[in-house]
């Protein structure tokens, strides 16, 4: 595997990583009948101070992921920028919890990442409904 190859491997493989955490973050959850989606930052984010808190945490991991594989500086601020009104906003009582479900500052930041490095069709992983995993305790008899 040339240099060149193991690289391209490597940033995919990233990529499919940052995609996945921002679905979970922002959309792995769907209402029946509707088409909203929400995720784990919506739902930490109503455990004042500590949830919007831990949200932020992912969200910088995602733009400091970006940097690492070589974002631009002006990308990367909106991206800072997006996750400042998301913690910003989010932050309010009752308010924020419906801007989390909403504004979704980690999916709008993967489209950054994804369109820069012409990924888009990784978009397509991210929006597969798949069932989430079955992880209740096996009963024994």
């Amino acid at each position: 595997m040339s240099a060149d190859s193991h690289h391209a491997a490597d940033r995919l493989r990233r990529l499919r990583r940052i995609s996945r955490v921002a679905r979970l973050m922002d959309t792995a959850i769907r209402v029946p009948g509707t088409g909203i989606r929400f995720g784990a930052d919506s739902v930490v984010g109503l455990i004042p101070g500590i949830g919007d808190a831990g949200g932020a945490v992912i969200a910088l991991w995602i733009v400091n992921e970006a940097r690492r594989l070589g974002m631009p500086n002006a990308k990367i601020a909106k991206m800072l920028g997006n996750v400042g009104i998301d913690v910003a906003v989010g932050s309010v009582p009752l308010l924020g919890d419906i801007f989390d479900v909403v504004f979704k500052a980690n999916r709008r930041n993967l489209d950054l990442i994804l369109d820069h490095f012409g990924e888009e069709h990784l978009m397509a992983e991210v929006d597969a409904d798949r069932p989430m995993k079955d992880i209740t305790p096996k009963r024994s008899r």
